[in-house]
């Protein structure tokens, strides 16, 4: 039987790009189209991102040429982070899904700022730990969950669902391909189910994609 997990931790509410403003960070905001290379593995790391508005895909290339998706990320969420811990080239590529604007932050002043700005330190921290046990979650659920439970976990984390902030009810436009990553089975499972969650109400998918709360019972359901 799967188990039954309590919900992500919910970041605290602190406006990280006022904070840089007022601090006097250097930054830059880059703009990227959808399908857009943010960075790909191999390539140096010297710079730590934060999501204004978009999405992100992070994934990982195997030395055979399949490719598995990390993460899905939005806007308020950091990566490029292995930077600060030595890493000194890129062990996944970032994507984006959707036109996206990301603040791009040089390794050098994120360290200067973990140590001299306490409140940015504890909120980045609190977001590292977040992410950790998001991954561990994400682990189990493809350990002990069904691939239907897992594609509407899935459709449901990228809706934002459970966050402090107002979730998205219409996601940027989503490949059965990349979703089939995401939750790790086939594009024709992924297209079964997607129907099958259509046909329910639990979604509305023509053209762009509409997740209602009610797709919570399939992730809920034993």
């Amino acid at each position: 039987m799967p188990r039954k997990r309590s919900a992500s931790p919910v970041l605290p509410s602190f406006d990280v790009q006022a904070f840089l403003v007022s601090a006097n960070v250097p930054r830059r905001v880059v703009r990227y189209a959808a399908g857009a290379v943010v960075f790909a593995q191999g390539a140096a790391a010297g710079n730590v991102f934060y999501v204004q508005r978009g999405g992100v895909k992070l994934s990982v290339l195997s030395a055979t040429g399949k490719e598995a998706v990390v993460a899905i990320l939005g806007p308020g969420d950091f990566f490029g982070e292995g930077c600060l811990a030595g890493q000194s080239i890129r062990m996944g590529s970032a994507t984006a899904l959707a036109p996206t604007a990301v603040l791009r932050m040089p390794k050098k002043e994120m360290i200067r700022m973990l140590h001299e700005q306490s409140t940015f330190s504890d909120l980045f921290i609190t977001h590292m730990l977040a992410r950790n046990i998001r991954i561990e979650e994400d682990l189990v659920d493809q350990l002990f969950n069904s691939s239907e439970k897992r594609l509407a976990r899935a459709l449901l984390l990228l809706a934002r669902y459970g966050k402090d902030d107002t979730p998205l009810s219409v996601l940027p436009k989503l490949s059965q391909e990349t979703l089939a990553e995401m939750v790790g089975t086939t594009r024709s499972r992924v297209n079964f189910f997607m129907n099958k969650f259509r046909k329910l109400g639990f979604i509305e998918y023509n053209g762009t994609l509409k997740i209602n709360h009610s797709l919570l019972s399939i992730v809920l359901h034993d």
